[in-house]
């Protein structure tokens, strides 16, 4: 705003002045020398008010601060995700027991916390599905096992915003497990069952620890992350109900606002 008055009055005095001057002139003074001797004068004012406007337009331009709108590192920021996990069993304490990944989904809802520019803490609230395909041998018959479980996580980590781009992330996860759906296929038996967990000595509570990286792309958010239990599944340890704990990896795209 001050640009704007400076500019005015600088143009006011310009045009104003010499009209002023002009009719104040004495009657006995030639006109076309008074004008062609005060010609030069004037251009060169008008040059130098020009300049020096030009000038304090510029400094004004380059002193103001210029704010990034897609640093979002000191904002409280809400989130929708989903995606993929690839998760498969850890520690089968030896038993004769295979297990192979398996594709499962994973969406839900999370929070960022700011405590200060670099620090933060996420919570996130998922539902998530892990589990894994097995293979084995019972009475001398190998047999097929798939099991898909389906968990509610609820990872608290602490992240660490590098830079508007990457964020760190790592810390606990507490998981209830809902339900699990099993298919079993052997040449004696064939079973496709879900299961509630009324029945067998199966944990529903469990202890894990899960890490990662996000990429932000303004409000868009790509994540990787890595996690694994903590507690095995309390089996009962028999060829059927093995002792495991879940191992993943999970890639996200979300959209924070």
């Amino acid at each position: 705003m001050k640009n704007k008055w400076f500019l005015m009055v600088t143009a006011v005095t310009v045009f104003a002045f010499p009209a002023i001057s002009f009719a104040q002139l004495p009657t006995n003074v030639n006109t076309n020398n008074y004008l062609l001797g005060n010609s030069t004068l004037y251009a060169s004012n008008l040059t130098d008010l020009t300049s020096t406007a030009v000038a304090t337009t510029t400094r004004a331009s380059v002193s103001a601060p210029v704010s990034d709108e897609s640093d979002n590192r000191e904002k409280i920021m809400f989130g929708l995700k989903a995606g993929l996990n690839l998760s498969n069993v850890y520690d089968a304490q030896g038993q004769q027991f295979k297990a192979n990944p398996k594709l499962g989904m994973a969406a839900g809802i999370f929070m960022a916390i700011p405590m200060g520019k670099f620090l933060g803490i996420q919570p996130e609230l998922l539902f998530s599905q892990k589990g894994y395909q097995g293979e084995g041998s019972l009475l001398g018959s190998s047999y097929s096992y798939n099991l898909t479980t389906n968990y509610l996580d609820i990872p608290v980590m602490l992240t660490f915003k590098a830079s508007p781009l990457i964020t760190l992330l790592f810390g606990p996860q507490y998981s209830y497990l809902i339900s699990q759906k099993y298919v079993f296929n052997s040449a004696l038996i064939n079973l496709d069952q879900q299961q509630q967990f009324n029945n067998e000595n199966i944990r529903k509570n469990t202890l894990c620890m899960t890490g990662g990286l996000d990429f932000n792309f303004d409000n868009l958010v790509l994540g990787a992350r890595a996690g694994f239990d903590l507690w095995n599944n309390n089996g009962d340890g028999t060829s059927t109900t093995p002792q495991y704990k879940n191992l993943w990896y999970q890639a996200t795209i979300g959209y924070k606002f």
